[in-house]
Order: C-alpha cells, then sequence, then structure tokens
C-alpha cells in the first residue's frame, strides 16, 4: 500500500525542533510534500540565522523518514530565511519549559480571573509557575494579585513581583493605575517583547500568559517572540462569546500555537438556598467548540460571589476559597493542563 502524505506528516512529527519541547510539524516549518511511489520529498522552510539547526533537522527528518515501512528513499531540503528587518526573531527563554497563552478574543469573559487562579492552582500543585499580564491598555493583574510596588531592576532586568509564591509581571506595576496607557502598536510589541526577554523570570515550570482581548499586536507579538507551549481558551457558554473565541482559536492556528483546551467561565448558577442549578448564560457551547477542536473541556467555572469579591479584594479564589466549587473547578483545569504538559 503507497504512503500518503499524512503518515508522512505523522512521522516528522517525531522530530523536535532543536532546543523545544515541540515538534518540527506544529511549528509550521513543513511547507510541502511530494510523493512519486516509495520517493518522498519534503520541503521546509525556516527563518533563523544559525544554519546548524536546519543541518540538525534535516538530518533527524531524513532519518525518521527512512524508518518508514515502504518508504525507498527520503530527501529533505531546508530552505533558510532571513528575519525580515525589524522582526524580533522567536527565542526561548533560559529556565522556563512552557509558556501558556490564556486568552479569549472578547472581553468581559472573565479572562484575567481565569489567568489568577489557573496559576495559582498550579502553585498549589506544586509547580513553579509566572503569570505575565499582557493587557497593556487595561492591566488588572496588581488589583487581583494585592500588588502596590513597583519592580525593582538589577542587570538592565526587571525583577518580577512574588505574590502567592507566583511571580509576576504588569504594565500596572509601571504606570499610575488612573492615568491610560495610549499607545501604538509598535510601542505595544516592544513592551510585550521587554516582558518576555528582560524580565528575570528564573525558573519556571509555567509561565502563564494573561493576553487582552481581541488578535491585535500584542497577541501576535507574543506569538512572533516566544514559542508558545499552547493556548487556553475562556468563554462563556452563549454563541455571541463563542464568536470571537472561535476568531482567536483561528488566529492561534495560523501561527501554530496548539490549543490546549477551553475553559466555560459563568457556566452556571448555583442557587444557594435550595441548590438548584441556572444556566443564565446557556448551556453546552464550551463543550460543542471543545468537540469540534477535539480538545478537553477543561473545566465549567460557576457564578459565585467569592469569585468576584476575591478579585476586587486582592485575595484570589485559590488563595481564600481553594475548597468552593469554584476552587474545584479551577484546580482541574489546572491538573489538565499539567497532564498535557508534564
Amino acid at each position: 500500500m503507497p504512503l500518503t502524505e499524512n503518515q508522512i506528516r505523522d512521522a516528522l512529527k517525531q522530530v523536535k525542533y532543536p532546543g523545544f519541547s515541540r515538534d518540527i510539524v506544529s511549528f509550521g516549518i513543513v511547507k510541502n510534500i511530494e510523493l512519486q511511489g516509495n520517493r518522498c520529498n519534503v520541503q521546509m522552510s525556516l527563518t533563523t540565522s544559525d544554519p546548524k539547526i536546519a543541518d540538525q533537522i534535516k538530518t533527524e527528518s531524513e532519518q525518521t523518514l527512512h524508518k518508514l515501512a515502504g518508504i525507498g528513499s527520503a530527501t529533505v531540503t531546508v530552505n533558510l530565511q532571513a528575519a525580515a528587518p525589524g522582526v524580533f526573531q522567536q527565542q526561548r527563554v533560559q529556565g522556563i519549559r512552557h509558556s501558556v497563552a490564556v486568552a479569549s478574543g472578547k472581553g468581559g469573559v472573565g479572562k484575567s480571573t481565569v489567568a489568577v487562579n489557573l496559576s495559582l492552582a498550579l502553585s498549589r500543585l506544586g509547580a513553579r509557575v509566572g503569570l505575565m499580564d499582557c493587557d497593556i491598555y487595561g492591566p488588572s493583574i496588581p488589583l487581583m494579585m494585592n500588588v502596590k510596588t513597583f519592580p525593582t531592576a538589577s542587570d538592565d532586568r526587571l525583577n518580577p513581583i512574588i505574590s502567592f509564591d507566583v511571580k509576576l509581571m504588569s504594565m500596572g506595576f509601571l504606570v499610575d493605575p488612573d492615568s491610560p496607557v495610549i499607545w501604538r502598536g509598535p510601542m505595544v510589541t516592544r513592551t510585550v517583547q521587554q516582558f518576555v526577554h528582560h524580565v528575570a523570570w528564573g525558573d519556571l515550570d509555567y509561565l502563564v500568559i494573561d493576553l487582552p482581548p481581541g488578535t491585535g499586536d500584542a497577541q501576535l507579538s507574543l506569538c512572533q517572540t516566544l514559542p508558545l507551549s499552547g493556548a487556553v481558551m475562556v468563554t462563556t457558554p452563549q454563541e455571541v462569546a463563542l464568536i470571537d473565541v472561535r476568531k482567536a482559536i483561528g488566529m492561534f492556528q495560523k501561527v501554530n500555537v496548539p490549543i490546549l483546551g477551553i475553559v466555560e467561565n459563568m457556566s452556571f448558577f448555583l442557587c444557594p438556598s435550595d441548590n438548584k442549578r441556572y444556566d443564565i448564560f446557556g448551556a453546552g457551547g464550551g463543550q460543542r467548540e471543545a468537540d469540534r477542536l477535539g480538545v478537553p473541556l477543561m473545566s465549567q467555572i460557576p457564578i459565585e460571589m467569592a469569585v468576584r469579591e476575591g478579585g476586587d479584594a486582592g485575595i484570589p479564589l485559590m488563595v481564600g476559597s481553594p475548597q468552593s466549587t469554584s476552587g474545584r473547578a479551577f484546580l482541574q483545569a489546572a491538573e489538565i493542563l499539567r497532564k498535557k504538559l508534564p
């Protein structure tokens, strides 16, 4: 039986990009696969200034393909492309094992609340966690994590502020809380790059990144600057939220960032008097989207006053009420994330 393009692509998923845990297929460098009988030619495109990376990928790819049953010869060609002037090349941050974006595509769905409590849940499970607030125009992490100080600097790098055992960096630490940030795209891009590469994050198991709504400069700059391990999508159950979530998912797919799962926030309300469930924003939207993508619905976070109160008071739910219904839901999401990114 002749080989198929899908078999070749699946085999190449065994080849890791040098220095990373992600494979070359998910990085999007495999551009074309040609099959002629038992002969295979693969075209790859790579943006790097280091030809040794291209040589290693070529060698490992050909060795992997030659192990396939039914293949006669395999030739891999890697085309090197120089980065465009002014473009910041994707670069791994020493010491950070996994970088996870928390995104929604839409405002008002509780994305920052999820990012904060997911980070704290991961820390509660024993992981070393950092939280980077990339919501340049509306940073809320300082309030939620009860931080009122400015970060210090040493050796031309900012030192993250530590709160509840999580390392933090936010634009909210650097500007007056009542002053608006009125910036154009290039300044947003530069800030994201600075937060990634000029903050002394140290050794982290997870760097959780709270993204602003939409699919604009901050999102694209992050994807170009840091090789993301994946993205957690936050939505509420109703279709009007899912419309924008799908746009954000499409953006991540175009830049080869895996979708790790979906968190459905404000999923339902449990009445305290009779424990009856009310689906205020509808039901099943998060599950349907997760099924469409083939990813897990990581948790359904109910509407609880403790979530809002904790965020406003600077004592997040995972600190003040970790055994609550919502606390257990955030812990479930963290456990699923750890299984996907051990």
